[in-house]
């Protein structure tokens, strides 16, 4: 019966915890560097939506839907590889916080968010500008992807992308406390929760990011548009989702147990 069993969830929420702490002991070199990759990485989604884009006929119906089949493909080379993404730690990072709350917690945790952040636009920036300016691309894959990058982030307020981002925030905080709760299927978990996010047209930071710096280096954004009505809103929201939302939640479900 107990192998049998899911594991309770004042065990899932330990094994997070645990999970958490390893990553706040890691030093920021390597934090920094697997964050780079992962902004690097997570283009591949933008590539995926603007791959099917080009290669779907114009008038084909459900066009979009299966364009967005392409997204969840950046995540699943950056979670399954195990690199750093920033709203994934917004659930890792806090459990230890919230659990043992101090200074130092909170000094562990804020040099985490920052090195993976800075890390996470540094990559998808570095990867925006190479598929803009370095061939890497065909003109009509490049042409589509901006397609895909302007519907997603061009014509939104700044409110709406806050507000569409707690959901995507939340979600990613779902994807590290499912993995925990399971011992296989993190490939389905993974695709299935980031593709509820482009599904419900949702916005999530880094891969937002990627969008936001490809527009920027096409000339058809600005840097205070990109950062100031763009990134930022994403990162607020993501923030609020997983670590206001779900982080706290998860931990007050099984406070009175630890």
């Amino acid at each position: 019966m107990e192998d049998r069993s899911a594991p309770p969830a004042t065990v899932v929420h330990e094994v997070v915890r645990k999970q958490g702490q390893e990553e706040l002991a890691r030093p920021a070199g390597s934090l920094l560097w697997s964050s780079v990759a992962a902004g690097i990485a997570i283009t591949a989604s933008v590539i995926a939506q603007g791959a099917l884009h080009h290669k779907l006929p114009a008038g084909m119906g459900g066009r979009t839907l299966v364009a967005q089949l392409g997204y969840p493909l950046g995540f699943v080379i950056v979670i399954l590889g195990r690199m750093q993404l920033f709203t994934e730690q917004t659930i890792v990072t806090v459990l230890p916080l919230v659990t043992r709350p101090s200074g130092r917690a909170l000094a562990g945790t804020a040099r985490l968010w920052a090195i993976v952040l800075l890390g996470n636009l540094l990559g998808t920036a570095a990867a925006a500008a190479v598929n803009t300016w370095g061939g890497v691309v065909s003109p009509d894959l490049l042409a589509a992807m901006l397609a895909v990058s302007r519907e997603s982030l061009l014509h939104k307020a700044p409110l709406d992308l806050l507000l569409r981002g707690i959901p995507a925030g939340f979600l990613i905080a779902t994807v590290a406390w499912l993995r925990a709760a399971s011992s296989d299927g993190e490939f389905w978990i993974v695709l299935t929760l980031t593709f509820a996010i482009v599904l419900g047209d949702f916005t999530h930071v880094v891969a937002g990011a990627a969008e936001a710096f490809l527009l920027l280096c096409a000339g058809e954004a600005g840097p205070g548009q990109v950062f100031g009505g763009m990134i930022l809103p994403a990162l607020a929201g993501n923030v609020i989702g997983g670590t206001g939302l779900f982080a706290l939640l998860a931990h007050a479900q099984v406070r009175q147990e630890l």
